[in-house]
C-alpha cells in the first residue's frame, strides 16, 4: 500500500513538474524585433550585423529569445512607409531603423513602440529628436540611437594629400537624401577652404550612377569623393569601373567601400555603428526607457587604404600616408 501511495505521489510529481515546464515555455516571451533598411550595400549590412551582435552578446538571440522581422525598402520612400506602417500594425516590441529616410518614416508614425536609429548623419535635421536636442543627450522620447556624422572635412583634407595636384574633384550623390545633402554642404565648405573646385553630379536612382560618373569624367574631374550617399554607395561597383578605366582615383567616407575599389576612406566602420546602437537597445530591453538613453555620434574613425585599387586607378600612393594607414589592401 505504502509503495502504491508513493508511485501515486511520484506521478503527481513528473506532471506538476511537467505542467510547470509547459507553463513556462506557453509565458516565455519571445521578443518581436522590426528592422527596416533603406537600401542594401555592405556598410548599411555591416550595420544589421553589428546591432545583432551587441544583442546576442547580451543573450537576446535570434530563435532563443528574439525574432527578427528584417525589411528593405529597396531606396524607395513608399516602401519605407509601408515598412514602418507594417511594425506598427504588427506591434513589435521594438524597431531598428537604419539610415535616414526610414527613421523618418518609422518616427513619424510609431509613437508608443521603442525605435532605435543607426546611420543617421543629422537627427535633429531629421525630426528624430528634438530641435533643441544635441549629441549625448536624451530625447525624453520614444526614439534613440547612433549618429553617422562624418568628418567631412577632414576626409576631404586627407583625400587632398593623395592627389595634391587634384584641383577638380567630382561627387554623385541623390539631392532627395536628407543625410547626403548635409555631407554636401560641408563638402563644398571643405572645397573652397581647400582650393578645389567640387563638381556635382545628382541621380534619384542606382541605375543612373554610371551614367553619372561618366558624365564626371567627360567634365574633366581628377579625383572623385563619394559621401554618405545611399544610392550611390549601393552601386559603387559602376563607379569603380569609370575610375578604373578612365585612371581616376575614386575616394570613399565608409571604410567598407574600399575593398570594393576606393583607393580610400578616412571614415566609420558601420558594424561599429550597428553595434553600439544595439547596446542602447540592449539597456532598452532591460528596462530602461529609450527617451532616457543619449543618442549620440559614433566616435572611432580609420583610415583604410587599397594599393591594389591605387594601381587600377593610376595613382602612386604616398609612403607616408600608407604608413599612417590602420590597414592597408596589397595588390
Amino acid at each position: 500500500m505504502a509503495k502504491k501511495i508513493c508511485l501515486i505521489l511520484i506521478l503527481f510529481l513528473i506532471v506538476g513538474i511537467s505542467f510547470s515546464f509547459a507553463q513556462e515555455k506557453q509565458t516565455k516571451k519571445m521578443i518581436r524585433i522590426g528592422v527596416t533598411q533603406i537600401v542594401s550595400h555592405p556598410a548599411l549590412d555591416g550595420d544589421a550585423k553589428g546591432f545583432e551582435k551587441a544583442l546576442a552578446d547580451a543573450g537576446f538571440k535570434e530563435g532563443v529569445n528574439v525574432t527578427y522581422d528584417r525589411q528593405n525598402a529597396q531606396g524607395d520612400m513608399a516602401n519605407a512607409q509601408t515598412i514602418a506602417q507594417k511594425f506598427l500594425d504588427a506591434k513589435v516590441d521594438m524597431v531598428h531603423s537604419i539610415a535616414t529616410p526610414t527613421s523618418q518614416a518609422v518616427v513619424k508614425v510609431i509613437k508608443n513602440i521603442p525605435v532605435v536609429f543607426s546611420s543617421v548623419t543629422d537627427p535633429v535635421d531629421a525630426g528624430l529628436v528634438p530641435k533643441d536636442s544635441a549629441p549625448g543627450q536624451k530625447s525624453g522620447t520614444n526614439v534613440t540611437g547612433v549618429s553617422d556624422r562624418w568628418p567631412v572635412s577632414l576626409q576631404f583634407e586627407m583625400y587632398t594629400k593623395f592627389i595634391p595636384k587634384a584641383k577638380k574633384w567630382g561627387t554623385i550623390y541623390n539631392a532627395g537624401d536628407a543625410n547626403s545633402m548635409v555631407h554636401i554642404k560641408e563638402m563644398r565648405e571643405a572645397a573652397k577652404k581647400l582650393g578645389v573646385e567640387l563638381i556635382e553630379a545628382t541621380i534619384s536612382t542606382s541605375a543612373e550612377t554610371m551614367q553619372a560618373a561618366q558624365s564626371l569624367a567627360g567634365k574633366g574631374v581628377q579625383a572623385i569623393n563619394i559621401t554618405s550617399d545611399n544610392t550611390a554607395v549601393s552601386a559603387f561597383e559602376a563607379i569603380v569601373k569609370v575610375c578604373n578605366e578612365k585612371k581616376i582615383p575614386l575616394f570613399a567616407g565608409d571604410v567598407d567601400s574600399v575593398p570594393r575599389g576606393a583607393i580610400a576612406a578616412y571614415g566609420l566602420d558601420y558594424f561599429l555603428i550597428g553595434e553600439s546602437a544595439g547596446k542602447k537597445a540592449v539597456r532598452i530591453l532591460k528596462g530602461e526607457k529609450p527617451g532616457n538613453i543619449p543618442w549620440g555620434p559614433a566616435e572611432k574613425f580609420s583610415l583604410i587604404i587599397s594599393e591594389k585599387a591605387g594601381k587600377a586607378q593610376g595613382l602612386k600612393i604616398p609612403a607616408d600616408l600608407l604608413k599612417k594607414a590602420d590597414k592597408v589592401i596589397k595588390e
